[in-house]
């Protein structure tokens, strides 16, 4: 399987300290990533997190807690990756995108309908902003992850919350797009009602979000809004405890002993540089 390699630039920096902390990886899957055989399900309008057939997509996902119950005790959680599949079953263009990725996290478990219309979410976190660029014929039908490292700024996240991942798809030139017979349809974890997807030649998600018709998910928009979940893997980090050393308090024992942070007994003439507890009090030898 083919894996992508983005150019993609954080909107943030960040720099990882492990130096009083134990920091664990992790990675959850939705729907069986590995071993997935079912695309999109109806039109390739109603595929997330994009389709490469129109120049502008944008794809919101929510991710419920009881998708996320690997996240479920753990402390400190971050998310720094996310990774869709798809199968490249018969384009072979060159396709550039711009990609922004936000991220959030929400109370709510479903899309609101309001008067019998979808409503999309707002969204205002961005994490990534960068630039895709795919050679299909490179990986012409083969399955190719296409994963989006958010090391640089990573998402802190609370357990039990919904995760909101909204994804938003760009071209830069007007035919940048593939055939109309020939597309690479994302592979689905069969999680319906959980996506929903905007289409347009035209016009930007994001510009869209900021006109007068957001949030309305309206069929002449090119709006899917039973979509399925892609399979999809969230990468994470978490903590599992402290390692650094923290201020010791001990009773005075009256014996002039000195005790390293081990436990260890040692006397005046005797000790070995380090930090040690003597009548109650912290000492350092050098």
């Amino acid at each position: 399987m083919k894996k992508l390699n983005l150019f993609l630039a954080a909107v943030a920096a960040f720099s990882l300290s492990t130096q009083a902390q134990n920091v664990v990886s992790g990675i959850l899957e939705v729907g069986d990533f590995e071993n997935a055989t079912e695309i999109y399900n109806g039109s390739y309008f109603d595929m997330a997190p994009t389709n490469f057939y129109l120049g502008h997509t944008g794809a919101q996902m929510i991710f419920t807690p009881d998708l996320l119950t690997d996240l479920d005790g753990k402390e400190e959680v971050k998310i720094t990756g996310i990774n869709f599949k798809f199968n490249n079953a018969g384009a072979w263009e060159d396709i550039t995108r711009d990609v922004k990725i936000y991220l959030q996290e929400t109370d709510a478990t479903e899309f609101a309908v309001v008067e019998g219309v979808k409503q999309f979410f707002a969204f205002d976190n961005k994490v990534l902003d960068g630039q895709l660029n795919i050679d299909m014929m490179s990986c012409f039908g083969e399955d190719v992850e296409m994963p989006f490292s958010l090391l640089d700024a990573p998402f802190e996240f609370t357990a039990g919350k919904s995760l909101l991942v909204t994804i938003v798809f760009d071209e830069q030139e007007y035919d940048n797009c593939t055939m109309g017979s020939d597309y690479a349809p994302f592979y689905t974890s069969g999680i319906r009602n959980h996506a929903m997807v905007y289409t347009d030649n035209n016009m930007s998600f994001v510009e869209y979000a900021q006109g007068d018709d957001f949030p309305d998910a309206t069929a002449m928009l090119g709006c899917g809004t039973n979509v399925e979940l892609p399979v999809t893997q969230i990468e994470y980090t978490y903590v599992t405890q402290k390692t650094g050393v923290e201020e010791v308090s001990v009773a005075a024992t009256g014996d002039d002993a000195y005790y390293n942070l081990m436990g260890q007994k040692f006397t005046a003439g005797n000790l070995p540089a380090g930090i040690y507890i003597h009548n109650g009090k912290k000492v350092v030898v050098k």
